[in-house]
């Protein structure tokens, strides 16, 4: 009775063991499914949800080629346009500013297109279209460079020594003195009489600065509180009739350029334009 108990105990424990490590084993096994269904989830999600672009084109990269050059010459330039200004009527004894243009922003503009108002500019010439992009300043000329820099020279500069400030100022009979003046140093480069000035000519240029009542350095400001930026040109034309203008360019932040007609009696401003290149 003893023996026979005692193989009964043995077999019993023998087969709560077996239990046990059937049990086990099915348990290892579940686990084994489980990661691999969750790692081949894994993986088929890695396929659908695109990489995050980490990278991104530079700013230059974005820049259309008007806008780029424009950055070339305004970078260059040291000489704002108060200070070209200044220098161009100091030049000519009694002399108003007639015209003033950074030379390389947007010449081709200037050459080809014609003036917004459907005239001529007061001395025959292309009237100026300038350039527009900000600074972010509200001083008419902000600084030379909307970007503050002034490191970098243009690679088609209009001249061997970098940008140049182009002025026509006028005496009191409409004779028209051309002032070139370097836009890096502020030294006048050349200054002369246009050679090929009639009458007609001076007379229409003294009738608009007659009319005239408020000076470009006035227009530029009204310009530059509309849009930040950096003047590039300002021209004095007749408005298809209606009295005269001072078109001003702008050069804003983002290098593009913004034309204004200031009423040149009351600073209003009567048509705005932005490039879109």
């Amino acid at each position: 009775m003893n023996s026979a108990s005692s193989r009964s105990r043995t077999l019993k424990t023998v087969g709560a063991l077996g239990m046990a490590a059937a049990t086990a084993v099915l348990m290892t096994g579940c686990g084994q499914s489980s990661d691999s269904a969750t790692s081949a989830a894994t993986s088929e999600a890695a396929k659908v949800v695109p990489q995050k672009q980490t990278t991104s084109p530079s700013a230059s990269a974005q820049l259309t080629e008007d806008q780029q050059e424009r950055k070339k010459v305004l970078d260059a330039t040291k000489v704002t346009f108060d200070d070209a200004a200044t220098t161009a009527t100091g030049e000519v004894a009694g002399g108003k500013l007639v015209d003033l243009d950074l030379e390389g922003v947007d010449d081709d503009d200037n050459d080809q297109s014609p003036s917004p108002t459907g005239s001529g500019s007061p001395t025959g010439s292309a009237s100026p279209t300038g350039s527009a992009s900000p600074t972010g300043s509200a001083s008419p000329t902000g600084s030379a460079s909307p970007s503050g820099t002034g490191t970098s020279s243009p690679s088609a500069s209009p001249g061997a020594d970098g940008p140049v400030w182009v002025a026509e100022v006028a005496e009191k009979d409409g004779t028209i003195h051309t002032v070139r003046i370097n836009a890096v140093d502020g030294k006048v480069i050349e200054a002369r009489v246009d050679a090929d000035q009639d009458a007609d000519d001076k007379k229409q240029t003294a009738d608009l600065l007659a009319q005239a009542t408020q000076t470009p350095q006035q227009a530029a400001k009204v310009a530059t509180e509309k849009k930040k930026g950096t003047v590039t040109s300002v021209g004095l034309d007749d408005n298809e009739g209606n009295g005269v203008i001072w078109q001003v360019d702008v050069v804003g932040s983002d290098w593009k350029k913004t034309t204004f007609d200031v009423d040149a009696k009351n600073d209003t401003i009567v048509r705005e334009e932005t490039d879109k290149d």
